[in-house]
Parts: C-alpha cells; sequence; structure tokens
C-alpha cells in the first residue's frame, strides 16, 4: 500500500514537472521568434520628394534683373557708346536727334540729355503739340528752326552720333535727366524773366517746370 502511494506521487510529480516545463519552452520559443523577424524585400522604388522650387523668388530676381538692365551702363558716356547707330532714322526721332544737335551738342552729354527730355516731356504733357516733330517745330519756340526748318546737320560728325545715342536715351527713358520734369529752358546767357519754378542750370542752359 505504501509503495503504491509512493508510485502515485512519483507520477504525479513528474506531470507537474513536464507542465511547467513546457510553459518556458514555449515562452523561450516565442522570445526566438520575436527577436528574429523575417525580412522581406520589395522591388518598389523609393520617392524622395524634394521641397518646391521657389517660382515668385526666381521670377522676382529676373524681373528686377530686366528692370535694371537699362541702367546697367556705369555712365551715362557708357550708356550712350552702346546704343546702336542707325541707318536711317524715323522722321521723329530724327527731330528729336535734330533738336539736341543744334542746341547742346557742344554741352556735356546730361545736359543734351535734359534738352531731349524736355522735348520728350512736352509731347507727353499736353500743354504742348504731341509728336516731337510739331514740338521742335511748333513756332517761335527754338531759335535754330528758320521758315519751319532745320539748317544742314554734318551727318559724318561725333557731335551727331552723340546726338542720336542722346535721343534714344531721352526717348527710352533709361537714363534720368538731371531736370527731370522741365518743360523749359533758356541760354544761360540771357534773363527773359519767366515766372516759372527754376530747376537747376546743366551746362549752358538753365531749366523750368
Amino acid at each position: 500500500m505504501a509503495s503504491g502511494i509512493a508510485l502515485a506521487a512519483t507520477l504525479l510529480t513528474a506531470l507537474v514537472g513536464a507542465a511547467g516545463s513546457g510553459a518556458a519552452a514555449q515562452e523561450a520559443e516565442l522570445a526566438t521568434v520575436s527577436a528574429d523577424p523575417i525580412v522581406r524585400f520589395t522591388s518598389e522604388p523609393v520617392i524622395q520628394y524634394l521641397p518646391p522650387v521657389a517660382e515668385d523668388a526666381a521670377t522676382a530676381t529676373l524681373v528686377q534683373a530686366d528692370e535694371a538692365s537699362p541702367n546697367a551702363a556705369a555712365s551715362l558716356a557708357e550708356l550712350a557708346a552702346a546704343q546702336p547707330q542707325p541707318s536711317e532714322l524715323s522722321r521723329e526721332m530724327h527731330c528729336l536727334a535734330g533738336a539736341i544737335y543744334f542746341e547742346a551738342r557742344g554741352e556735356p552729354l546730361k545736359g543734351q540729355l535734359a534738352v531731349g527730355r524736355v522735348i520728350m516731356e512736352r509731347a507727353e504733357s499736353g500743354r504742348f503739340p504731341g509728336s516731337y516733330c510739331d514740338v521742335v517745330f511748333q513756332r517761335s519756340q527754338f531759335s535754330f528752326v528758320r521758315g519751319g526748318r532745320m539748317p544742314k546737320i554734318r551727318k559724318n560728325s561725333t557731335e551727331w552720333h552723340n546726338a542720336q545715342a542722346i535721343a534714344q536715351i531721352a526717348d527710352s527713358g533709361s537714363w534720368d535727366s538731371p531736370v527731370e520734369g522741365a518743360l523749359f529752358f533758356h541760354a544761360a546767357r540771357v534773363s527773359p524773366g519767366w515766372r516759372l519754378k527754376r530747376l537747376a542750370r546743366v551746362g549752358n542752359h538753365i531749366f523750368y517746370r
């Protein structure tokens, strides 16, 4: 009887020990699987999104460069030298260049530009005729005009080349006159007593608005 009880106790101990070791083995197995996952590779391309280009900033830079280009020259003389010398001018540009030539060919370039810009400002003001030629040939305005005509121009001269260049600059507005907005001028040697706003003297002319 005692031996039977002892045998039963031995079997029960063996069963309990087997159950405990089984649980431990299962946990170990799960831990092993979790620690060593299966890695799978795919052939799908990897796409990396780049930050958007600041188009507005780039466009603004180009616009600023374009706006700055007319005055990119270091001086008025440099800008004048860069102007094309057309074989033939339009009638309007010929009138503008002719007025600069006769009124200011002995002046510094800034004085020639000031004269040219007065003619341009008059044509745009609504207070004078609306074209360069009509401004130049308006009665009793320019002393070099005689009988509705200009005198002969020495077209092979440096003075005429300068006058053409300054006329183009005045017409395009690519360089500001030192008396921008002036509508009147006279030679410094005379005193007409005008009741106008005096702007400045440039070379041998005095300019007014």
